[in-house]
Formats: structure tokens, sequence, C-alpha cells
């Protein structure tokens, strides 16, 4: 099993939880967070002065997948999520030693 963390745009949300519907894959846990890579936030201006806002809002997926699932989930997000800007974001692909489902007890494979 494998542990997906996708950070992407926070305004490609519908978009990619659309596609994971449609390749079957409808559990995730989506939180709301802020960083920065490459592009190293971005300058505004409110009022005549000049500011650097260093950290911008992203959305960050978390999916369990079997392996046999892990590059059909991982280009889906890939294909929806990209826009060919800086700041679409990053997937990191991590191993899972185990999964329990917590209502029934189910271990492993079964569990996700």
């Amino acid at each position: 099993m494998k542990k997906i963390t996708a950070i992407i745009r926070p305004d490609k949300l519908e978009d990619v939880k659309q596609a994971l519907e449609e390749v079957n894959c409808s559990g995730m846990t989506v939180m709301e967070v802020k960083g920065r890579g490459r592009q190293l936030g971005v300058t505004e201006s409110y009022r005549g002065s000049d500011y650097r806002i260093d950290l911008l809002p992203k959305t960050r997926l978390e999916i369990i997948v079997n392996n046999e699932s892990l590059d059909k989930i991982v280009d889906t997000i890939v294909a929806t999520a990209q826009t060919g800007d800086i700041g679409d974001g990053k997937i990191f692909v991590s191993p899972v030693e185990e999964v329990i489902r917590i209502r029934t007890g189910e271990k492993g494979e079964k569990a996700v």
C-alpha cells in the first residue's frame, strides 16, 4: 500500500475530486494548508504599499491506495490539477505499513 500526498491549487480541488471518483477512488483526507515552493510567494500592492505574501494557500490531499492503483491515481491527479504554471503543486508517494479500519477491525488492503 502507498500513501499519496498531493499539494494542489485550492481552485482545482473539485475537479480533482470528481476525476478521482471517476477512477473509483473515493476515500481521501483534505486539508487547507499554506506553503511555498519555487514560486516564493507573490508581491501585491495595497493602497500604494507593496507587500509580499510568502505563504500561499494550497490544498493537501492524502489518499491511501493499493499498489495496483497507484499509477492510475497519480496520473489522474497530475492530469486534473496541472495548469502548466508555477505553483501547480507536488505529489509525494510513501509506503504504508498497515491500515486498520476502526469500525470493523479489518486490516491491510481490505481496510483501504
